[in-house]
């Protein structure tokens, strides 16, 4: 007696502690009884806070979900915008449960991986919806907020139908399929090779007028200091002309033993000038006596 005493106390004791669960913080847990979530008397799932709480042991099951944001990051997909080019976009999304009853019974007693699994068609549907209505210029010029937004509604609607509420969705990055991307890149070279070719034909061009044009200029003054110059020599040439025929007409003598120095002067300028003349020759007469006598 006193050991199926001690049984029954042993057995009490484990049906009482198995009848005890702690449900940890940024958790939430629900009770499933007989394959079906257990709800309260108005109808609605009993979620079970972080604490310690009771169920009935060997009916009850206990499923602890997640009750934190969750980041759903995926690998980059293909998405083909209006004008039918190809885009490859990294994206992500924060999302969390909101009808755990929901949730539970739509991803398969609660797996996270089905759960994200849905929530990647359903997103991939909103960004396809939302990226083909646009051009790869209205996406990538600013309308990135917008068309994130707009996806975001869209599959926060489909979302629903699992329980989740998804609280963000950010685009990490936008790229060209590596063909296209060669293609573009080529057209783009290509264009700024005409743009610059177009800039230097002009700037030749406007190079060619102001050379013209200061060479014009540079000619016209050039035309004028030469004018300028033969005025200014043919005043000195008159002057020096009225110089010597006063001289000439105060003194005929010393005149012309003035001009017989010039000439004497500019034919030896050089000791290797020879000149072939007679002895007697009139123009050694101030050589031979400088009072200019014969």
């Amino acid at each position: 007696m006193k050991r199926i005493g001690l049984i029954i106390i042993g057995a009490a004791i484990l049906l009482g502690y198995s009848s005890l669960y702690v449900v940890d913080e940024g958790q939430r847990g629900i009770i499933v009884r007989f394959s079906a979530v257990l709800k309260d008397a108005n109808d609605l799932t009993q979620v079970n806070a972080p604490g310690l709480h009771y169920k009935i042991p060997l009916i009850d099951k206990v499923r602890i979900l997640d009750a934190r944001i969750q980041t759903l990051d995926g690998e980059p997909d293909r998405f083909v915008t209006s004008e039918k080019k190809d885009l490859i976009v990294d994206s992500y999304v924060k999302w969390r449960i909101t009808d755990f009853s929901k949730y539970y019974l739509r991803t398969g007693g609660g797996n996270k991986f089905n759960a994200e699994n849905i929530l990647k068609q359903k997103i991939s549907d909103g960004l396809r919806s939302s990226f083909g209505t646009r051009t790869i210029s209205e996406i990538v010029s600013g309308e990135r907020s917008e068309l994130m937004s707009e996806a975001l509604n869209d599959a926060s609607e489909k979302a629903q139908d699992i329980g989740v509420e998804l609280v963000d969705m950010r685009v990490k990055q936008i790229e060209l399929p590596q063909a296209v991307r060669s293609s573009i890149y080529q057209r783009m070279r290509a264009e700024r090779l005409a743009v610059a070719k177009e800039h230097r034909s002009k700037g030749k061009e406007q190079s060619e007028i102001i050379r013209a044009d200061i060479d014009s200029k540079v000619a016209i003054m050039l035309a004028n200091a030469d004018s300028q110059a033969r005025i200014t020599r043919g005043d000195g040439d008159a002057q020096a002309a009225d110089i010597y025929s006063e001289s000439y007409g105060k003194d005929p003598e010393f005149y012309s033993f003035l001009r017989s120095m010039d000439a004497y002067k500019k034919s030896f300028n050089n000791p290797s000038d020879i000149m072939v003349i007679q002895p007697d020759n009139e123009f050694f007469k101030y050589m031979k006596n400088p009072s200019g006598g014969k």
